[in-house]
């Protein structure tokens, strides 16, 4: 089981995520799926979380997760990954900066009839403003 779901996750973000194939989520994503922590603005659900990538998608061109390293055991898969793109659209109140930016974060995704049911992430939204603000905001 655990091999099946890290091979989900895997297909998660790479079609999800790197492709922009929303669809994909119905098949992977339960609709009742809870996310432990939303990101501010992101309603509840599987269309929540499709709603939320859909947003990152048109903040940052040529969007690109990169997987660092999983650990699965039982319904749960660990991941590591690597998230960089060029930020073409407005994203929490900055406004298009053509920088690129990359992003690490870890998760953990609970799986249950072959879905993935919930999830816990944390992700360095500290470093992705630092990359976004203009030089005088950081010093």
């Amino acid at each position: 089981m655990s091999a099946a779901n890290k091979a989900i996750l895997q297909r998660f973000f790479a079609e999800v995520y790197n492709v922009g194939d929303l669809h994909v989520a119905d098949e992977l994503v339960a609709a009742d799926y809870i996310s432990h922590n939303p990101a501010p603005g992101e309603a509840p659900g599987r269309e929540g979380l499709k709603a939320f990538v859909a947003y990152l998608r048109r903040a940052f061109a040529d969007l690109h997760v990169t997987i660092e390293a999983q650990v699965a055991e039982g319904d749960r898969v660990a991941t590591r990954y690597t998230i960089r793109g060029r930020q073409a659209g407005e994203f929490a109140g900055f406004p298009p900066t053509g920088k690129l930016v990359t992003v690490t974060a870890i998760s953990m995704h609970r799986f249950a009839d072959g879905q993935i049911q919930e999830s816990w992430l944390n992700w360095d939204m500290l470093g992705l403003i630092r990359q976004l603000a203009s030089d005088e905001l950081i010093r």
